[in-house]
């Protein structure tokens, strides 16, 4: 007997077109639940003008609501423009699921309890429950996350959030941080982020020349790349500083960076840009630019580096590990759940130039240990991190919430 389709609003600040990647994988989660007979609504900010208040991507329908504009912000006023239209849109879904729910993730909680709807909050960034999340941000306008006032408003907000139905867990240090904060453990549930295997895929040496002119990068020579947002957490700044002191052992190597600094707060993009002009590095260091069809990068390339300071979890890296490719990644945050040091690729101390340049000039100079890591990396995604898999362990979940909440009423 066939389950009956569950109807899903997935709520989050930002959505597709705005790249990122907790928005890379709301967009993947709505269309393969989709795929699987569930109908998906999504509910963001009209973070941009341009976009639609309501736009139709395939089968999912995306509600953009006020307030308009790029301000960091504007993102609050979310926990209110979203209470009349989570009302309206009430007989649209049975389920909530909230990507980043460091802000919107209390008017979730509250309608949800008034409409008799469950509720599922997940963090995209670590921080979230625990308040450091805000740090930087409060830094900006000269506050701090260790004032009284904040620390009132953070717990009040803690104990709505803790009446959300469950919790996904995306990687340990989340559900570390969750269960620090008091949410009951019966609450978490490990479900990593995922990729697709069928769009990110490995090529044939042979065909790298080919798929390298049509995105306009160097036919020959080596490709070692990262994607992501130019930010600085990331470790961009460190990487073109240890790029400038190895370059000249590589002549025939080229560090591309895929992607822009977009409204990210850490933005460093300027930054990386004049560093590059400023060291002659024009013709060593390409920049893409925000691109739509990040695999192509990917493929194209050799080697990927993600010199990240802080991860929860990393899913440029599993972009990269299902695309083959041999990776350099930190011991930041959720990445020691995917990465096993010289197994599936190398992993060294976040934030440390010496380790960082060893691990780059071990890929370069051994080509067969570069493409041996490539194929453990692939495995690691299909036994682990497939979107098909992910996709039915949250079905799973909605599943048991909203039967037990039948059963409750």
């Amino acid at each position: 007997m066939t389950a009956a389709p569950l109807k899903i609003c997935i709520f989050t600040e930002t959505y597709y077109p705005v790249m990122g990647g907790g928005e890379t994988q709301a967009r993947a989660l709505a269309g393969k639940l989709v795929e699987s007979g569930n109908p998906v609504i999504i509910l963001t900010r009209r973070s941009d003008p341009v976009f639609a208040k309501v736009e139709q991507y395939g089968d999912v329908t995306v509600h953009r609501l006020p307030p308009t504009g790029s301000s960091h912000g504007k993102k609050w006023g979310l926990l209110f423009s979203a209470i009349p239209a989570l009302f309206r849109l009430r007989r649209d879904y049975d389920v909530i699921l909230v990507s980043g729910f460091r802000v919107v993730g209390m008017t979730a909680v509250l309608v949800s309890k008034l409409l008799g709807k469950a509720c599922i909050l997940k963090a995209d960034s670590l921080g979230e429950m625990s308040g450091d999340f805000f740090r930087a941000g409060m830094a900006k306008m000269k506050l701090s996350t260790t004032s009284v006032f904040f620390r009132l408003f953070l717990g009040w907000r803690n104990r709505i959030l803790k009446k959300a139905d469950a919790f996904a867990a995306i990687s340990s240090p989340v559900a570390a941080e969750l269960r620090a904060n008091r949410v009951d453990p019966r609450q978490i549930h490990m479900i990593p982020n995922s990729v697709d295997p069928q769009l990110f895929i490995p090529i044939s040496p042979e065909e790298k020349p080919a798929l390298r002119q049509q995105l306009g990068l160097p036919r020959e020579g080596r490709l070692v790349v990262y994607t992501g947002r130019l930010v600085s957490y990331k470790g961009l700044p460190l990487l073109l500083e240890v790029w400038q002191k190895i370059a000249p052992r590589y002549p025939d190597a080229t560090l591309l960076l895929v992607g822009e600094g977009g409204l990210d707060m850490h933005n460093c993009e300027a930054e990386l840009r004049a560093f590059a002009d400023g060291h002659n590095l024009q013709q060593r260091v390409l920049f893409t630019g925000k691109v739509q069809h990040v695999q192509a990068y990917l493929q194209a390339s050799d080697i990927f580096v993600f010199p990240t300071e802080r991860e929860a979890f990393g899913i440029s890296l599993i972009e990269a590990m299902a695309c083959g490719l041999a990776v350099i990644a930190t011991a930041a945050g959720g990445i020691p759940d995917i990465l096993q040091d010289r197994q599936n690729g190398l992993m060294i101390n976040a934030g440390a130039a010496d380790p960082l340049a060893a691990a780059l000039g071990k890929l370069l100079d051994d080509p067969a240990l570069a493409a041996t890591l490539g194929r453990a990396a692939r495995r690691t995604v299909l036994e682990k991190y497939s979107e098909a898999m992910v996709t039915g362990q949250y079905l799973a979940l909605f599943r048991e919430l909203v039967l037990s909440g039948e059963q409750f009423h």
